[in-house]
């Protein structure tokens, strides 16, 4: 099954504010990106460069590509059944507003054709979402839709506690 699912914000910042949120990557205290404490922390064997491993709880991902202030690519190494990559990208649109991308292309095959629109797919958008959202509180101050977790994606977090 071809998986190709991608996440964006408009931000009213510019491409290098946008990029250091990118750059901060690291599930640690002075992440700007990742929406911890509501998501598994993100980790990394060291910083943020190509060759770097982690993922987040049980999403394993290796850095395969890294223009710092710009864009960052992941290979899943897990769960198995993911093949493919999933990037943040800081896309300028003008000199004060910047559009910040998620993508994820993958194939899945095994129990990964079943996990991922079941289960995956869900929390995966509720967190990119999240993810966004500190993206514009860091870079306006607020966010002006908040995301909000589906029943379904509140039912599976309560599943996999």
């Amino acid at each position: 099954m071809g998986v190709y699912n991608v996440h964006e914000r408009l931000l009213e910042a510019k491409a290098d504010e946008v990029g250091a949120l990118i750059d901060s990557l690291s599930g640690g205290a002075a992440d700007r990106l990742w929406p911890h404490p509501d998501w598994p922390a993100v980790e990394f064997d060291r910083p943020l460069a190509v060759g770097a491993s982690g993922g987040h709880g049980p999403v394993r991902y290796t850095v395969t590509a890294y223009v710092p202030g710009t864009w960052v690519r992941f290979a899943f190494g897990g769960p198995r059944g993911f093949h493919g990559f999933h990037e943040y990208a800081a896309l300028p649109v003008d000199e004060e507003r910047t559009v910040l991308r998620h993508t994820l292309a993958m194939r899945t095959s095994g129990p990964a054709r079943l996990t991922w629109p079941l289960a995956f797919r869900p929390m995966h958008d509720a967190c990119l979402e999240d993810s966004l959202d500190r993206a514009e509180a860091a870079c306006m101050g607020t966010v002006a839709r908040p995301a909000r977790w589906s029943p379904y994606v509140r039912l599976l977090r309560a599943l996999a506690r």
